[in-house]
């Protein structure tokens, strides 16, 4: 029969037929075969091409007509490495690294990417370009290219060289990322808001309203039986909510300096020698005693009042250096420096350690013993010093430096100890990854067990972050080999290791089924609080007083007179259903409810609705709101052209690439 079959295939009627079955695959079906497993790209945007903005979605057309944009693999990569830094930073001991890997986090990651290309591949076809002048100024606006808030060339070269780039590449770099913007940026700052709808939405923003209210406390545990098929109906209708955490079983292993036997007294040798070693940390320095008086100068005077000052101050050092001139004295006759004039101006013992402003210092370890100094201009006005005495630097004696070089040499060698501790204990470990017991008795330590934990679970070491984000890290769980050292504190540190690994599942109905019952009750005390909340709009809406309908349910009325927009009564949900309220008719009020988080009910009515008045908003305010509302409604703007032109464009996205 395949002879036959072959015999009738040939011939020109064959080959017509084989030529007209090519022609759809030609255009459909060959695609996947021909070029999909070729493919090196995250995700590949296409669109047809300015000249022939209808062209189809054929594949030969598409592949030699369309314009396209491809994400590498390298590139996802690099921006998925530069979310994580960004995340690590912001979220610091929080960051978990394994939840961070997770698909929906790639996945976000990889649509930020592709909507820049989808601006930019519309910017390219609406002929949008980014001229070399204003890839500059970008450039130039770059703190990290900036000195002193200026752009230095040497910085930006020697920064482009360590961070692998060419000036060139770094400069298309820029204008692609320029070019990309252009088109929502510049429908973002097209937007605008006329006149009447700044005044009409200031109105509304200053709106108030007379509400009356009372709070139906949150309702009583209910206690009544709950049937088996109510627990299976709420079981089958929640089963998301109930679920079994991600949970580990761990072993590990303290390493605690302060554990450690006390480091042997240092001899008297050892510390003579690191003495002599260090000889030169040891030096008293030069002491100078000091008196000074203060001619002030207010921060922002003018030269006139600068130059009078320092008139003033020269004519009080002239006094001081007169023959039987007493310093103390003038130092009291003047007391610019409140502190030091009650004292004659004595400042007592200052070395030159930066504990006075640096003019004043550089003056007095310039000066010479028993002499007045000229006017010394510091940010606080004039001085004029007087150096009584000089002291100088001498070599403290060992004996008094002894004490603090045996607390240094102790703490040296326990720190030494302990790291030889974590060192010998890490290599042991190292030597059989997949248990501690060994390590751990070579090392004379104690391996402790816990577990099964959740995350967020344990005590003491296990509860910090570090430790928390290493036991759930997929290494360790899919590896169950011991950890890296975890520093918990300074000198104290754990080795962990994964020893049982529970994955998030959901529970089942028997394990479920006190937390089932209890959200049975739960619901039915909260629908008993809301149908009473219900009769009670309903009979305002009838016509009935809130304060009737409070006094007889013993509640608490509050009746607040023009309450504004947003205020937190009793809190910001309720705010909102209050102002969400239609604007009660003439003799009625328009009544309503609200749950609140803790299941207490809020029952309100809306008597009166007290219009904003924008004219009483300045000038310079009602500009800066319309500014504002001009800058929201063009991000809107910009978002909805982001969906628009995305949906115009065909994405094709590889997840095995991710």
């Amino acid at each position: 029969m395949l002879q036959t079959l072959r015999d009738k295939m040939s011939g020109w009627i064959a080959i017509c037929i084989v030529a007209l079955l090519a022609i759809p695959f030609a255009f459909f079906g060959m695609e996947q075969y021909l070029f999909q497993s070729g493919a090196n790209y995250a995700a590949k945007v296409e669109v047809q091409p300015s000249w022939w903005r209808s062209a189809p979605d054929w594949w030969l057309v598409r592949r030699l007509a369309w314009e396209s944009e491809e994400i590498s693999p390298e590139e996802f990569r690099d921006a998925f490495e530069n979310e994580r830094q960004r995340r690590r930073q912001l979220e610091g001991e929080a960051f978990d690294a394994r939840a961070f890997e997770s698909p929906e986090t790639k996945r976000e990651v990889l649509e930020a990417l592709i909507d820049r290309r989808v601006l930019k591949l519309a910017a390219v076809r609406d002929g949008m370009v980014v001229g070399d002048s204003r890839v500059r100024e970008a450039i130039e606006g770059i703190p990290a290219f900036q000195v002193d808030g200026r752009f230095d060339e040497q910085r930006y070269l020697m920064t482009l060289q360590a961070q692998g780039y060419s000036p060139r590449g770094f400069q298309e770099m820029v204008r692609e990322d320029l070019q990309a913007g252009l088109l929502a940026g510049q429908v973002a700052r097209s937007a605008f808001v006329t006149s009447a709808e700044t005044e009409r939405l200031m109105a509304l923003l200053s709106e108030r309203r007379d509400v009356a209210l009372v709070v139906l406390p949150a309702p009583a545990p209910d206690t009544g039986a709950v049937t088996g098929a109510e627990i299976q109906a709420w079981y089958d209708a929640h089963s998301g909510e109930y679920r079994a955490p991600e949970r580990v079983t761990l072993e590990y292993v303290e390493l605690d300096s302060s554990a450690l036997p006390p480091a042997a007294e240092p001899d008297e040798a050892s510390l003579r020698q690191r003495y002599e070693q260090e000889k030169s940390r040891f030096v008293e320095p030069e002491q100078r005693l000091v008196s000074h008086i203060l001619v002030p100068v207010e921060e922002g005077a003018d030269e006139a009042t600068v130059q009078a000052a320092e008139a003033k101050a020269r004519g009080i050092a002239q006094q001081a250096r007169s023959a039987g001139a007493d310093f103390a004295e003038l130092a009291r006759a003047n007391p610019g420096d409140p502190g030091s004039a009650a004292n004659g101006g004595d400042l007592g013992w200052i070395r030159q350690d930066g504990s006075m402003v640096k003019p004043f210092e550089d003056a007095v370890f310039a000066a010479a013993a028993g002499t007045v100094s000229d006017p010394v201009r510091s940010p606080f006005g004039w001085h004029v010093i007087q150096l009584r005495e000089v002291r100088a630097g001498q070599q403290v004696p060992f004996e008094q430096v002894r004490d603090a070089l045996a607390q240094e040499q102790a703490q040296a060698d326990r720190e030494r100890a302990f790291n030889d501790l974590v060192g010998g204990f890490v290599d042991e470990v190292y030597r059989n990854p997949t248990e501690l017991t060994a390590a751990a008795k070579k090392a004379g330590l104690e391996v402790r067990t816990a577990g099964p934990i959740a995350r967020g679970e344990g005590e003491g070491v296990l509860a910090v972050p570090a430790v928390q984000r290493a036991a759930f890290s997929e290494s360790l769980v899919q590896d169950n080999t011991a950890s890296d050292p975890i520093e918990v504190a300074p000198d104290r540190s754990v080795i962990i290791r994964v020893t049982r690994h529970e994955p998030e599942r959901a529970l089942t109905l028997a394990e479920a089924r006190d937390r089932v019952v209890a959200a049975i009750r739960a619901d039915r005390a909260a629908k008993r609080v809301q149908a009473q909340a219900q009769e009670m709009v309903e009979k305002l809406r009838a016509g009935e007083s809130l304060q009737s309908l409070a006094d007889a349910a013993s509640l608490q009325l509050q009746d607040i007179k023009g309450m504004p927009r947003g205020a937190p009564v009793p809190s910001e949900t309720a705010a909102e259903a209050y102002f969400s309220a239609p604007a009660p008719e003439e003799g009625k009020v328009s009544p309503g409810q609200v749950a609140l988080p803790d299941g207490s009910v809020v029952v309100f009515a809306v008597a009166k609705v007290i219009p904003g008045d924008a004219s009483e908003a300045s000038d310079v305010e009602r500009d800066m709101f319309r500014q504002q509302m001009a800058a929201v409604i063009g991000g809107e703007d910009a978002q909805t052209l982001q969906r628009a032109l995305r949906q115009q464009m065909k994405v094709t996205v590889v997840e095995s690439r991710l």
